[in-house]
């Protein structure tokens, strides 16, 4: 693919991970979802151009990761150019997906060097992982884990403990079983569907550490869980460098830094450094 350099801003010191939240359509509705998806979202207003701009300002910034997520990303209808763009600017793509779906076009682009998927899987008990997506979900997801690892496709899954007794922990079981290397465990993030949640978890404190979200209709934020601290609007005529330059984005962070719930000295910016709720724990979620 040949990707359109002309335009790019001033090298910035931009986040090292860049977390593109394209969609709420999801086929799932997940009862944690932090930002409500389900099969009657939409899929925001950014165009594909919008995008592309937004990946484009991050390279230049030095982004080294973007994770793409919703919502169920491949429902996006520019889902496939969006990753090959990122790919073809030499970012590290991350694939957040639910697994239900997943045709042979994407199997094809799932094997892409430098690309790699997330997935999320709640019970070992199919009517525990589907009391949490709300739909006959298991078995589909299940197989996929098990297809991607066969096929040598880059694993890591999140497990969410939603209060089922012992799901979380039989989830994590299994897929080590499975051949999942990755497994990590969080609790539900008070956001989205998650809100109202017993026990839920607030922000980790690490918002806008080397990390930076762009939301379906533009909005630039510190992280995904923190959709209200916006620090402009991509659509709005700023660039995403314009943006992160103002300093409004760090003034954000701020007001949640030093008031998370999570236990974490770490304030370097790794993308693949634990940030929790960072590393979201279903298809609905960020990093978890």
């Amino acid at each position: 693919m040949t990707v359109q350099t002309s335009g790019r801003p001033a090298r910035l010191r931009g986040p090292a991970l860049l977390w593109l939240d394209l969609t709420r359509v999801c086929q799932l509705e997940c009862v944690h979802c932090l930002n409500s998806s389900g099969p009657q979202g939409r899929h925001g207003s950014m165009s594909r151009e919008q995008w592309q701009q937004v990946l484009t300002d991050a390279a230049a910034g030095g982004t080294s990761m973007v994770q793409m997520f919703g919502g169920e990303p491949s429902l996006h209808p520019d889902f496939p150019i969006l990753v090959e763009y990122a790919l073809a600017l030499g970012l590290e793509v991350e694939v957040y997906t639910n697994l239900v779906h997943v045709t042979d076009r994407l199997w094809t682009l799932y094997r892409a060097p430098g690309l790699r998927l997330a997935t999320s899987y709640y019970g070992a008990r199919p009517d525990d992982h589907n009391a949490v997506t709300r739909r006959p979900s298991h078995a589909r997801t299940r197989a996929n884990i098990v297809k991607a690892l066969a096929s040598g496709v880059p694993l890591r899954a999140g497990v969410i403990d939603t209060g089922i007794p012992g799901a979380a922990e039989s989830a994590r079981e299994e897929l080590e079983r499975l051949g999942v290397r990755d497994v990590r465990i969080d609790r539900v993030r008070a956001a989205g569907r998650g809100a109202g949640a017993p026990h839920a978890g607030g922000l980790c404190g690490r918002c806008g550490q080397g990390r930076a979200a762009v939301g379906p209709d533009g909005d630039v934020t510190p992280c995904p869980f923190a959709s209200g601290l916006v620090a402009g609007n991509v659509r709005a005529g700023d660039s995403l460098a314009a943006i992160l330059s103002s300093g409004v984005l760090a003034q954000s962070a701020a007001a949640v830094q030093g008031g998370g719930d999570d236990d974490d000295d770490d304030d370097d910016d790794d993308p693949d450094e634990e940030c929790s709720p960072g590393f979201p724990g279903s298809s609905c979620t960020p990093r978890n």
